[in-house]
C-alpha cells in the first residue's frame, strides 16, 4: 500500500471513529449509559454492531473514549488563548471563564451525572473520567503556573496544589447548586463576577508585587 493510500485509510478510519463517538454521545445522553445499547448506537451511526466492535470492544470502552474526547475538547478551549507572553491575570481569567462556561453547562452536567451514575458499578469509568478531565486539566494548568513561577511572575512552591486551589476558587460557590439543578446556567455577568473574584484572590496569595 502506498503512503497516500495509507494516509487516506487512516483519515477514513478516524472519520468513522469520530462518527461512532458522535452517535454514541447522542444515545448516551438520550438513554443513559445503562439503557444505551450497541445496537442503538450502530443504528444511529448507520452500520452494524460488528463495525462498532471493530473500533471498540465493549460499550464500556466506547463510553470511556467518548468521555476522553469530551474532556480533551473542553481543555483545548480552556487553554486556547494562553501563550508564553500572556499576562498571568489575563490567562487565568480566560481559563476561568472557559472552565465555568463549560463545566457548568447543562451538557457537561448531564455528562457528569452519567459518569456518577455508573461509577459505583464500574469504577473504571469514574477513574477514566477523573483522569481525563479533572486531573488532566489541573496538570495542564499546573504546567503554566510552574513556568510563571520560574519566570518570577508568581510565588508558589506547589504548582499542582495551586492549580487545584484556583479551580476550587472558580467553581466552589455554585458547584453544588448547579449539580442539584438549583440554579440555571450561569449568565455572563455571574460568570464574570465569579472568575474575577477567583483571580483576585489567587493573585493576592501567589502573585508577585
Amino acid at each position: 500500500m502506498t503512503e497516500a493510500c495509507e494516509s487516506f485509510s487512516r483519515r477514513d478510519r478516524d472519520a468513522r471513529r469520530g462518527a461512532i463517538l458522535d452517535a454514541a454521545a447522542a444515545v448516551f445522553m438520550e438513554e443513559g449509559f445503562a439503557a444505551a445499547s450497541m445496537s442503538a448506537i450502530a443504528a444511529r451511526v448507520g452500520g452494524s454492531k460488528g463495525t462498532l466492535y471493530n473500533y471498540f470492544k465493549s460499550k464500556e470502552v466506547l463510553f470511556e473514549a467518548y468521555i476522553q474526547r469530551h474532556c480533551a475538547w473542553q481543555q483545548e478551549a480552556m487553554f486556547a488563548l494562553v501563550t508564553p507572553d500572556t499576562d498571568v491575570g489575563e490567562a487565568l481569567t480566560h481559563f476561568g471563564r472557559s472552565y465555568l462556561a463549560s463545566v457548568f453547562s447543562e451538557f457537561s452536567l448531564r455528562n457528569f451525572r452519567l459518569v456518577i451514575a455508573e461509577a459505583e458499578r464500574a469504577p473504571e469509568i469514574g477513574k477514566a473520567f477523573y483522569e481525563a478531565g479533572p486531573v488532566a486539566g489541573a496538570t495542564r494548568l499546573a504546567g503554566h503556573l510552574e513556568r510563571w513561577a520560574r519566570e518570577g511572575r508568581l510565588s508558589l512552591v506547589d504548582p499542582m496544589g495551586a492549580a487545584h486551589q484556583f479551580i476550587s476558587l472558580c467553581q466552589n460557590r455554585l458547584l453544588k447548586a448547579r449539580f442539584c439543578n438549583a440554579v440555571p446556567e450561569l449568565n455572563a455577568e455571574v460568570l464574570e463576577a465569579e472568575v474575577s473574584a477567583a483571580v483576585a484572590t489567587f493573585l493576592a496569595a501567589f502573585g508577585r508585587a
